[in-house]
């Protein structure tokens, strides 16, 4: 089975960083019952100092080569991995996407509808590129602006309504979506470095939003064991 990480500045991560990516990487070495990869046609971090993804100093040296591969880019949501997703997904054969989007559209590009419309729009590529593929969709967690912007915290509350909608919508037996749940937990003072941006503790509960999904929904893998 072959999985592939689609993200924003949260899942591609930095120079130095860890990344939920390598955390969920993890969890699949030790709980999954047979044969996977990870996919995707980038492997890079990115490079703060240099403004582009040009890094490969990963924080976890025991990450290999082949399982850093990803679909994910520092300032792209929905708008810019809708028109991206069929070829990447075709390419490398994805079975399974791991979404975690919709944070940079809402704070610069996209309002709630047009975003949830780019969300039915990379469902309908993904499945162009493969009829039977699974999602996972994590809805966003908003992040420090949301606590002194008021309007930017309500559109992200609202696409979240629209993202469950869409998963409802959407969802097919032969090409299941699932919407995982916000981490329970999850307190952006504590869980990243910035206000935004995942520290060690909230890429771990990143990895088990998706990891108890998975589990739970489809009986892949088991309990995120940290």
């Amino acid at each position: 089975m072959r999985f592939m990480f689609v993200g924003d500045s949260m899942t591609i991560g930095r120079a130095g960083d860890i990344t939920w990516r390598y955390r969920m990487w993890q969890h699949l070495s030790t709980s999954f019952d047979g044969p996977f990869e990870i996919v995707g046609p980038r492997t890079e971090l990115y490079d703060t100092e240099a403004g582009a993804p040009l890094s490969y100093a990963y924080g976890a040296a025991d990450f290999p080569a082949a399982a850093r591969r990803h679909l994910s880019g520092w300032g792209e949501g929905w708008l810019h991995m809708a028109p991206l997703i069929r070829e990447a997904a075709a390419g490398a054969g994805a079975d399974v996407l791991l979404v975690s989007l919709g944070l940079i559209d809402l704070g610069f590009y996209t309002d709630s509808d047009q975003t949830a419309a780019n969300v039915r729009a990379f469902v309908t590529q993904a499945r162009a590129a493969n009829p039977a593929v699974r999602m996972v969709l994590l809805p966003v967690i908003p992040n420090v602006r949301a606590e002194s912007d008021a309007p930017f915290a309500a559109e992200v509350a609202r696409f979240n309504e629209l993202l469950a909608k869409a998963v409802a919508d959407l969802d097919q037996p032969s090409s299941p979506l699932l919407l995982a749940s916000h981490p329970p937990t999850y307190d952006i003072h504590q869980d990243t470095y910035d206000g935004t941006h995942p520290s060690a503790s909230g890429e771990h509960k990143l990895a088990a939003a998706f990891a108890e999904a998975m589990h739970q929904g489809w009986g892949l893998g088991g309990a995120y064991a940290g």
